[in-house]
């Protein structure tokens, strides 16, 4: 295929809406509309441009990257591609203006002089007979292979480095054994030299916690653990006569405490910190060397996947403006790809993604041109600092006043489009409707007219059906029933730099500034009644997929719709770990959630920074953080289920020890092949013969799986490297987009494609649990991958969490129940292989086990209550001992978290929200947690849960508007009826020691300290209860009479008062 017709089919297939799925045909929809607003940029689905000049047609010409029109004969007649190919192919190359046959011109050629020149024809030429309707809505047929690329004489130069031992510049995929001599010198010897004298500088450090802080926290563990043994043992050999039953319980439960403290406080012995080197990686990467003269990026590609599944709870304009972040991130442009998963197939978001697409033509340059942070427009136009600090161009006002203008249009636009679609679809169906109205009086003229029935359909821009769902639900048409679709709403960008000019974009000037876009996909999945479509790991799956057919970027980035990018290096910063030295055993990089309109008080512990400060920071010491479902950075092949590089000699088995033969065969197997190694034996490596059992019957996706591998392996500018790349080998020019490509693709997103592969179950996100994350994280780290925590200066990824209580719990029940499935499941950690280390199975183990705590918990915080109503309390008298026991745990509890701050940067007050919290998630959400669980795995009960609404609350005055809306939910029982109980026992104990003839002081004090306890971490909850200045719903007030009312009536009737002197008499049990 010449450059002409590659051009001209890319332009194309950025032009086309693909559909398709099971028992259907795949389409290719040429759209000359794709929203009902203007677009400018040319790499944008149904940009304008001239009009074809061959009579009765009204096609766009074919144009460039920046939208100049490519006219390929030299009397400059403008011709569309469909009659550009009816040209070549039946009217024998003439051109129709100046009847002259076409000349073989290159595009660059082309380009340069504004037309003239010839083409050669496209050789997917279509069938004859066939008129230019049918070929833009034709039938593609998916069978071009990366081998039948080569055949038909398409070069895959990193196929070749991969697979041959030719050499590239100063490096190859497979260093040669015998050394080429240059005018007299042995060029690989003097290479070697160069490289061996060459000092190393690393992209990463591991930065170790001062010893002055980890030291004394270790030995603090390690006394905490002695003194839980002692006093256990302490309380075990000194019953409580008088009241064994409360005595039996507070052990039990105490045990499992201890038991769970244990699992929690191991795994954080080793913390570490770590730094990145952006200098050196801009070095290696992005400068002129003898391996690349031109300077150009030799860093590898990422593919960023973006999940939504329904409009109406994650707004349109939070999802556009994660992908202008994206858009406008600080990587190579033609090195990214944002993928967007419509999971709900809602036109609403097709044309919310088209916006953003044409808002970014400006607002990805202005962002380049004055180095905006962060590049999410909402949020820098809401920053409360001075934007104009830093800032020393003398337009910057101008243009920031200019954008600012356009982003508020943009909004209304975004806001508009619900109402634009309903009354654009009524028009249409109003059209249907007088159209058949007029066919059926044509057919009967002298009958009576019945009322004709048309099916309300959702209506494109363009004035076609949408594919997906309507918004009237219809057969094929609804949100678990409609087609594939695939969408390129941003063509891949040119390779060089294309720098701007005032025409471009109005009035500002964009001269000196590069003003590519990355590429922008959306897509749909197909999905049809009967299969199970395992909701978001579905839908990561599919996009797997489709983006190793589209780009094949060796690494993935996902983030959740409301999730954008805060600072625009983050990708860089990422990238360190992954190309430095080891780099290639690394499976993800993790970065922490962060997250903004939180209240200010953080009421329930929203920014969780115990966790991502602390847990996760001492996780990266052992073999690396947990996948916590957004802002990871993964490494396509550890998604594809296969083992580590080089696993086998960091794990020998018994028979590799003991017969050599066999490891001298292992050690004479090419490291490209060792490196796609999935099993744990070593007859197991990678044969694509048999790849289609697991990924799948696509060639192109199969053929795919090596040169990601290839492509994500660190740069080989050192003999230390193992498993390198040679340098340069990625400044190459990536493959055109042709229409079979994305055929494929709609192909690999149909909802049978999964059938009787290891898609969910070994291969990509791992089906079963509600929190998939973990789960496949786990799978990772359990084939000897590692995983790293990168925690940046600025922060990397900023999102929304729930601030409103009742969303909060039901968050956190979500997350617990997939920790229950994760117990009662083969991932329980219990089951870990031996290549997971023993404190990171512990911390697995921790994860699986955690919900389980809420059963003790409850009877632990209805303790104190009994002990007040008995008159008793969980040892026969408070000794000396028991009080010191008690003093040594509290001091030694909190030490550890002043340490802890310490080394993890959180402050001690969001170490106090956090146990508030887990205090009322345990008693809430993780005991309904483990019910569920339980109900699913002996009743076989399956779990729905719904999307946590990311929409504001109805005050838009107030930011925190949600934090006092109430929502009665039946998690909160427990721990409301665990609030007013200790309250109530409170007053019974104070009576009956105030008014008995020998006041027990010591008892009372004792069970009024544990009611306070609880009353303390419970205190959020009643916070939240009282909502906006005490406006408490009737509800609350129902169930809190109720329930005091209940265990008073309870109380007196188990053992009603004794004469006068004393109120409520001995509580005591048969």
């Amino acid at each position: 295929m010449d450059a002409i017709s590659q051009k001209v089919e890319e332009q194309y297939v950025s032009s086309s809406l693909f559909t398709g799925g099971f028992n259907a045909v795949t389409r290719a929809h040429l759209m000359d509309k794709v929203i009902d607003s203007e677009i400018n940029h040319p790499q944008m689905a149904g940009a304008k441009g001239s009009s074809c000049s061959v009579p009765g047609c009204d096609a766009k010409v074919m144009s460039d990257e920046r939208g100049v029109d490519i006219l390929p004969c030299e009397c400059d007649f403008k011709i569309c591609r469909d009659c550009y190919l009816d040209a070549i192919k039946t009217g024998d190359g003439i051109c129709p203006g100046c009847k002259e046959s076409y000349k073989n011109t290159d595009v660059d050629e082309l380009e340069n002089n504004g037309g003239g020149g010839g083409g050669r024809p496209l050789p997917l030429l279509p069938p004859a007979g066939m008129s230019k309707m049918e070929r833009r809505l034709s039938l593609m047929k998916s069978t071009k292979s990366v081998l039948m690329r080569s055949q038909t004489g398409d070069f895959d130069h990193n196929r070749w480095l991969f697979e041959t031992s030719g050499t590239y510049g100063y490096g190859n995929a497979i260093w040669p054994k015998e050394g080429v001599v240059e005018n007299g010198k042995d060029v690989d010897h003097v290479e070697s030299l160069e490289l061996m004298n060459k000092p190393w500088r690393p992209l990463t450090r591991k930065l170790r916690i001062p010893a002055a802080v980890l030291s004394p926290y270790r030995l603090l563990i390690l006394v905490r653990m002695v003194v839980l043994v002692l006093f256990m043992a302490w309380r075990i050999n000194h019953p409580n006569n008088d009241a064994i039953w409360l005595w039996g319980m507070s052990i039990v439960c105490e045990l499992w405490f201890a038991f769970s403290w244990v699992l929690d406080q191991l795994p954080k012995i080793n913390p570490v910190n770590r730094a990145t080197d952006l200098n050196v990686l801009k070095e290696k990467f992005e400068l002129p060397t003898l391996n690349n003269p031109t300077g150009k990026s030799d860093l590898p590609g990422i593919d960023i996947f973006v999940s939504t599944a329904d409009p109406e709870k994650e707004p349109p304009l939070v999802t556009a403006n994660t992908i202008l972040s994206i858009l406008a991130a600080d990587y190579p442009v033609e090195k990214l790809a944002c993928y967007v998963s419509d999971d709900g197939g809602a036109l609403l978001t097709f044309e919310a993604m088209a916006e953003a697409a044409s808002f970014a033509n400006m607002w990805v340059p202005f962002c380049r041109k004055h180095n905006i942070e962060p590049r999410n427009p909402e949020s820098y136009f809401n920053l409360k600092r001075d934007p104009y600090k830093n800032k020393v161009k003398p337009d910057f006002v101008k243009d920031r006043r200019r954008v600012k203008r356009e982003y508020d249009e943009f909004k209304v636009r975004i806001n508009g489009l619900p109402d634009s679609i309903r009354r654009r679809s009524d028009a249409y169906h109003a059209r249907e409707e007088i159209k058949a109205m007029k066919q059926q009086r044509q057919k009967r003229d002298d009958e009576p007219i019945e009322p004709i029935k048309v099916q309300k359909a959702t209506w494109m821009a363009d004035g076609t059906h949408w594919p997906g769902t309507w918004l009237n639900p219809a057969p094929e048409h609804s949100k678990g029933d409609h087609s594939g679709i695939i969408q390129v709403m941003l063509k891949p960008p040119s390779e060089d730099p294309l720098h701007g000019s005032e025409e471009d974009s109005g009035m500002l000037d964009f001269t000196d500034v590069d003003i590519r876009l990355p590429m922008l996909v959306y897509v749909s999945r197909e999905k049809r009644p009967g299969y199970d479509h395992n909701k978001k790991a579905g839908a990561m799956n599919a996009l797997v997929r489709a983006s190793a057919i589209m780009s094949n970027g060796p690494f993935i980035l996902n983030l959740d719709c409301d999730h954008y990018i805060y600072n625009s290096q983050a990708m860089r910063e990422g990238m360190c770990f992954m190309m430095d030295r080891g780099g290639d055993r690394i499976c993800y990089v993790q970065f922490p959630q962060r997250f903004e309109g939180i209240d200010p008080s953080d009421r329930y512990a929203n920014h969780n920074t115990v966790f991502f400060d602390g847990n996760m920071r001492a996780l990266d010491g052992l073999q690396g953080p947990v996948y916590v479902g957004t802002g990871c950075l993964f490494r396509r092949i550890a998604l594809y289920g296969f083992d580590p590089p080089r696993t086998k000699e960091r794990h020998p088995s018994f028979c590799s020890c003991c017969c050599t033969g066999r490891n001298k065969a292992k050690f004479s197997t090419p490291e490209e092949n060792r490196a796609l190694r999935m099993g744990d034996s070593d007859d197991e490596d990678m044969n694509l013969s048999l790849a289609p059992k697991k990924f799948g019957n696509s060639t192109l996706l199969i053929d795919s799986i090596p040169v990601a591998e290839f492509q994500g392996r660190p740069l080989a500018d050192h003999p230390a490297v193992k498993n390198g790349r040679p340098p340069g080998a990625l400044t190459i020019p990536r493959e055109l987009l042709d229409a079979s490509t994305v055929a494929e693709a709609i192909s690999v997103i149909s909802c049978w494609y999964e059938d009787k592969t290891e898609w969910g179950h070994r291969v990509g996100w791992i089906y079963g649990s509600v929190t998939e994350d973990v789960v496949t994280g786990y799978r990772m780290h359990n084939r000897g991958w590692k995983s790293v925590y990168c925690v940046t200066k600025r922060d990397a990824f900023r999102g929304t969490a729930p601030i409103n209580m009742t969303d909060r719990l039901h968050q956190v029940l979500r997350w617990a129940t997939g920790s229950v499935e994760i117990f009662f499941s083969r991932n329980n950690a219990l089951l870990a292989s031996t290549k997971m280390k023993l404190l990171q199975r512990i911390a697995y183990l921790n994860v699986g086990i955690y919900p389980f705590t809420s059963i003790f918990l409850i009877v632990y915080c209805f303790l104190p209550a009994l002990s007040l109503f008995s008159g008793q309390f969980i040892v026969q008298t408070l000794n000396v001992t028991f009080l010191i026991y008690l003093l040594i745990t509290t001091l030694t509890i909190v030490m550890l978290a002043v340490l802890e701050v310490k080394w993890s940067g959180i402050e001690l007050e969001e170490w106090w929200r956090n146990e508030q919290f887990w205090l009322i998630g345990g008693t809430s959400a993780h005991l309904a947690a483990v019910l569920q669980g339980l109900l699913k795995v002996i009743a076989g009960i399956e779990i729905s849960f719904t999307l946590t609404s990311k929409s504001s609350g109805e005050d838009e005055d107030d930011e925190f508007a949600d934090l006092y809306i109430v929502k009665w939910t039946s998690l909160m029982i427990p721990p409301l009826t665990i609030m007013m109980v200790n309250l109530i026992a409170i007053a019974v104990g104070f009576s009956r020691t105030i008014y008995s003839t020998i006041p027990q002081w010591s008892r009372l004090l004792g069970g009024v300290f544990f009611s306070f306890w609880v009353l303390a971490h419970l205190y959020p909850f009643a916070k939240g209860l009282m909502g906006r200045r005490g406006r408490t719903p009737t509800i609350v007030f129902v169930w809190s009479g109720l329930i005091a009312i209940t265990i008073s009536l309870l109380w007196v009737a188990v053992n009603p008062p004794q004469g006068q002197n004393q109120i409520g008499g001995s509580f005591q049990f048969p």
